[in-house]
């Protein structure tokens, strides 16, 4: 058997792609490679328990794509061999689908979600389903499926939520890359807390259909990577409309006319104006704020050092506007059990039924509120309210960036680290610090990237939000910053 070389620790796609084109290594021993890892890391050693089901189809696609390439002399696409990993609220053919609760175990989905046949037309390898608390209903790693998972950089502190595994799988390199998915902050909060890059696009620019959402105006499929540059690569395949998806309309309004990898031109930020959110800074009397704090504004030092001109703004009256527009209680039911009805395998089931069963993870605070919401989202009578706080909530912040003729925002992605296993109860859902909320409840686009570490060694990342439908400039500023900070680093493991 060929040996993998250069190794899968840490490779780009770029990497993969020259390997496989140079014929240094081929697709099957990049996968028995990544095989190798999860047995090895994921389910003895650390046993991160990132990964809830593995592909019996990953090897045979390996072959399949060696033997074009050996016959063709060509890549089966841009992902050609890009070995990826789906959360397990996304539908794969190959694979049960459990959204994270034990009342869907054993469910194989007819087809797949959108995203996962675009990612294989494109050459990808599907080679694992990662874990999530159930039905993506908190910020932590809790599942009745799967338990908890671990984070690869402090095996004692959470991984974040709800792309746990996700997260947990590409971090500790047991995938080139991972689709999460994020309503209030669930691909971009797990990146920050893991050390990774996630993306959240204005809803609808990738397609959900075949995908669990908790609320479906504001969920988003995105992808988790080490660096911007992978990140994009998945993007680029998965971006575009749907006419499964009526909001995939939006789709029509974003795409570059050359693809959003050629968009990212140099990397540079250089002349860019960015807008220091000061007011979502966290709580300077918490050390752990304090420590966040400082990262943050070390960035903002970088992002200055690399030429762009960063000045300090605030979003007024920001925690009023995150409470008036949460649709979580008031969605969450109906949009479950939306998805529940439309797999026949699935449809006797209602997510309160679950819950009042106590087929859950009982530290799913979220799931219990949820599971005591309104069947029908109207019936709310503050959900009318909150729809309309939000269009005003989107209008301040860009009135913020109009005003100070800015480009991005940027704040910590959440106020404080990834908080230790015992540190969790500290909050609930609904409370706990994190900044993912003002992208997702805005409908912005949001890039997390790396901004480095606490003195424990726990990963902190910074968020770069830029305008509705304008995902290529913000990759390219997040690339930029990137290229000036260098904070991505394998975890020792």
């Amino acid at each position: 058997m060929m040996s993998v070389s250069p190794s899968v620790e840490e490779i780009t796609i770029r990497e993969l792609l020259e390997a496989y084109q140079t014929g240094t290594t081929t697709v099957r021993a990049v996968v028995e490679e990544y095989l190798r890892r999860i047995e090895m890391l994921d389910r003895s050693g650390p046993s991160l328990n990132s990964i809830v089901a593995v592909s019996d189809s990953a090897l045979a696609r390996a072959d399949e794509l060696d033997r074009e390439l050996a016959e063709s002399g060509q890549l089966a696409g841009p992902l050609h061999g890009v070995v990826v990993a789906v959360k397990d609220n996304i539908d794969t053919v190959d694979m049960d689908t459990t959204c994270g609760s034990e009342a869907l175990k054993g469910h194989r989905p007819e087809k797949d979600a959108v995203a996962v046949a675009r990612l294989r037309d494109a050459g990808a390898v599907i080679i694992a389903k990662t874990t999530l608390p159930d039905f993506a209903s908190s910020w932590f790693s809790y599942s009745s499926v799967s338990g908890e998972t671990l984070n690869p950089h402090r095996l004692s502190h959470d991984p974040g939520g709800s792309s746990s595994g996700s997260a947990a799988a590409v971090a500790a390199n047991l995938a080139t890359v991972a689709l999460g998915t994020d309503c209030g902050g669930s691909v971009r909060l797990p990146a920050s807390f893991c050390n990774l890059v996630g993306v959240r696009s204005t809803p609808g620019v990738v397609p959900r259909t075949g995908t669990g959402f908790l609320v479906e105006f504001q969920d988003t499929v995105g992808p988790l990577a080490r660096t911007v540059e992978d990140a994009v690569a998945v993007f680029d395949v998965i971006a575009g409309y749907d006419e499964g998806d009526a909001f995939s309309v939006s789709a029509t309004m974003s795409r570059p006319p050359r693809g959003y990898q050629t968009s990212l031109g140099d990397r540079s930020i250089a002349g860019t104006r960015i807008g220091l959110v000061t007011n979502a800074l966290g709580d300077e009397s918490d050390a752990r704020c304090r420590e966040v704090n400082t990262l943050a504004r070390r960035a903002a030092a970088d992002m200055r050092a690399a030429g762009a001109e960063v000045v300090e703004v605030e979003i007024p009256d920001l925690d009023t506007h995150l409470a008036d527009t949460s649709q979580y209680v008031a969605c969450s039911r109906h949009d479950i059990d939306l998805y529940l009805t439309q797999r026949p395998t699935l449809s006797h089931l209602r997510v309160a039924d679950i819950v009042e069963s106590g087929r859950y993870h009982p530290e799913l605070d979220l799931l219990e509120a949820v599971s005591a919401g309104p069947e029908d989202p109207e019936s709310d009578p503050d959900y009318t309210g909150r729809y309309v706080a939000r269009d005003k909530f989107t209008r301040t912040i860009l009135n913020v960036m109009e005003r100070h003729d800015l480009d991005a925002l940027t704040y910590p992605t959440t106020r404080v680290p990834a908080p230790s296993n015992d540190e969790r109860q500290e909050w609930t859902v609904l409370t706990f610090p994190t900044n993912t909320l003002i992208a997702s409840q805005a409908l912005l686009p949001s890039v997390t990237v790396p901004a480095g570490f606490t003195v424990d060694e726990v990963p902190v990342g910074v968020e770069l939000v830029g305008r509705p439908h304008r995902e290529a400039d913000l990759f390219r500023w997040a690339a930029g910053y990137e290229r000036a900070s260098q904070h991505r680093r394998a975890p020792e493991l």
